[in-house]
């Protein structure tokens, strides 16, 4: 594809910046050819999936999150996207016609309907997802977060021209993705479909670096360092089957240098280092380059 393809959506810890630094973290045999299968368990934007996607030559994927909307958005991109875009469209001209305080009405009224939907697992519901595409677009910050009931309570953000409906990265996209399996559900499903031709890649929500910065709200559950230790067992079974692994999480000596917590549960696994932008406490003034840790089980 000549066009770069671009996430759909905005996500908290989306990887589209470190691509070129993931890259030199890729495995040889995917380099290669040698890998037939790839598998994110936790998909989030797709930043990694795309970027694979339009590299390498993957016979299959499969992609697994436990945020249902975002996993039906994928299936209604992939199946129906041509439906999504003419909602999208008339909804991002209506919205753009509108004045300041008449776009804070339309934008609590759509969020107000989307609260009020209840999603079904199996279900594939165009209009869900162009609610979800607009609140995402069109929200402070671009962020995705919800309440402990589940329901999404981000404000109205203050863009003047936001795009909405990006159609021609919608079509791409889909053609993209053609091959890919999208299960809604948490990492533990991947498990069968992990084989010694495989690579997986995890983006768990990481382990904060203090109080403030603590983020992992896109779904109604947290992730704490239980669930964290839970995933590094997860991830060591997965090397009993010889298949290629890679996990980016936030680096705690950022913080903390005598902080070993990654050390411990990765004991035996490369733990590499990347730079990366991002915001480490809840004063802008904390926002900057810090370092995260990648665990691969293969010598790079």
């Amino acid at each position: 594809m000549s066009e770069k393809v671009r996430p759909f959506v905005k996500w908290a810890g989306g990887k589209g910046s470190l691509i070129p630094q993931l890259n030199n973290f890729y495995p040889y045999e995917l380099k290669n050819g040698i890998i037939e299968r790839y598998i994110e368990p936790f998909v989030g934007g797709g930043a990694v999936l795309i970027d694979i996607l339009q590299k390498y030559k993957v016979q299959e994927a499969y992609a697994f999150d436990i945020n249902m909307d975002l996993i039906n958005s994928y299936h209604v991109i992939k199946n129906n996207v041509e439906e999504l875009i003419t909602n999208l469209k008339q909804m991002e001209t209506q919205y753009l016609e509108l004045g300041q305080e008449e776009r804070k009405d339309y934008f609590y009224r759509i969020r107000d309907k989307y609260n009020n939907y209840i999603l079904k697992e199996n279900e594939q519901n165009v209009q869900r997802a162009v609610q979800f595409i607009y609140l995402n677009r069109t929200c402070f910050n671009g962020l995705y977060r919800v309440n402990k009931a589940g329901k999404f309570n981000v404000p109205v953000g203050s863009y003047k021209n936001p795009t909405i409906c990006d159609e021609e990265n919608l079509r791409n996209l889909s053609k993209l993705i053609q091959n890919v399996q999208f299960q809604y559900g948490d990492y533990s499903r991947s498990m069968e479909y992990v084989t010694e031709n495989t690579f997986v890649y995890f983006d768990p929500p990481y382990r904060p670096l203090n109080v403030t910065s603590g983020f992992t709200s896109y779904t109604k559950e947290d992730f704490n360092d239980d669930n964290q230790k839970e995933l590094a067992v997860f991830y060591r079974n997965l090397n009993e089957r010889n298949a290629k692994l890679m996990l980016s999480n936030s680096n705690p000596k950022n913080i903390n240098k005598e902080d070993t917590f990654f050390d411990n549960i990765y004991q035996g696994f490369h733990i590499d280092e990347i730079q990366a932008s991002r915001m480490i406490n809840a004063n802008s003034n904390g926002r900057g380059k810090i370092s995260e840790i990648l665990v691969t089980n293969y010598d790079v």
